[in-house]
């Protein structure tokens, strides 16, 4: 009987480059999350609707279309809001063009070239970000600094004005619910309210960010104007804040004002209880 010798050669394979983790979720969220139909995703590159990607951050140039640059990036447009947003001015992540990262003493520093997007007017224009995430104990806002062209080219001053006049003088207190609802669906009148929530939003989603969080508004669950005080439209706000890493769905209160001369400013917030009796209603696109 003839025997034949089987040589089996193992070659091991080396990995270059930066390893990514993919977690499969399934065709619905994370079991135990909180996720809300209506959370309006940034862009198509941050979508997580089957998979979550799972990067490892590393120092030095970084890919624009991956989590670490993309994170670092919303925490621009929410700085952006936070100085220029308006009932009639909301500005949004575009594009990531380039980023880098190094590690800066007890800090990580992110620089960023990046196309903002002004969501009302569809103005765009092209920013530069330096970005400091804090490290070690305990949570502090990152530091931001922007420079950007063209983006608030857009004249809002006429619709501003209007919309302050008109609030400013009614005796009926407006409110609203469910903005948007399951289905999506606005009326024309609630869109600056809408807006304003946004821009609200962004004070406590600039606050909260860190290097592992990636925040958007997911609706104004509900909104009561108050009396106006010091020449400034007050309003009481319940929004759902979309974590889109963790897809968790966190609810804040948020006493604001504004007024074209001050812009917004957030008085106040309160973290809202978790809740897990609330039934979501079927998915819905903004």
């Amino acid at each position: 009987m003839d025997w034949t010798l089987l040589i089996l050669l193992v070659v091991p394979t080396v990995v270059h480059g930066n390893p990514t983790v993919t977690v499969r979720t399934g065709s619905g969220p994370p079991v135990g999350s909180d996720q809300h139909p209506n959370s309006v995703p940034l862009s198509e590159d941050t979508q997580t609707t089957t998979e979550v990607m799972v990067e490892v951050m590393t120092t030095g140039v970084l890919n624009p279309s991956h989590y670490p640059a993309r994170r670092a990036a919303t925490v621009v447009q929410h700085y952006l809001n936070t100085l220029y947003g308006s009932p009639y001015r909301w500005i949004f992540l575009s594009k990531v063009h380039s980023g880098s990262a190094e590690d800066v003493a007890e800090m990580r520093k992110y620089q960023l070239e990046l196309t903002m997007q002004e969501t009302i007017s569809n103005v765009s224009g092209q920013c530069s970000a330096e970005l400091l995430f804090p490290r070690g104990e305990g949570q502090s806002a990152p530091q931001v600094q922007a420079s950007y062209e063209g983006l608030l080219q857009s004249n809002t001053t006429a619709q501003e004005e209007a919309f302050y006049q008109q609030h400013r003088a009614s005796n009926n207190m407006v409110s609203g619910n469910d903005i948007p609802d399951s289905y999506g669906h606005m009326e024309p009148s609630m869109k600056p309210f809408w807006h304003l929530g946004g821009v609200a939003s962004s004070f406590i989603m600039l606050r909260e960010s860190n290097e592992s969080t990636l925040y958007n508004m997911a609706q104004v669950a509900n909104f009561t104007q108050l009396e106006t005080e010091k020449d400034q439209l007050r309003f009481n706000y319940h929004v759902l804040l979309h974590e889109m890493i963790s897809q968790e769905i966190i609810h804040w209160k948020l006493l604001v004002t504004w007024s074209p001369e001050q812009g917004v400013q957030v008085l106040q917030t309160e973290l809202q209880p978790k809740s897990h009796d609330c039934e979501a209603p079927p998915n819905t696109t903004n």
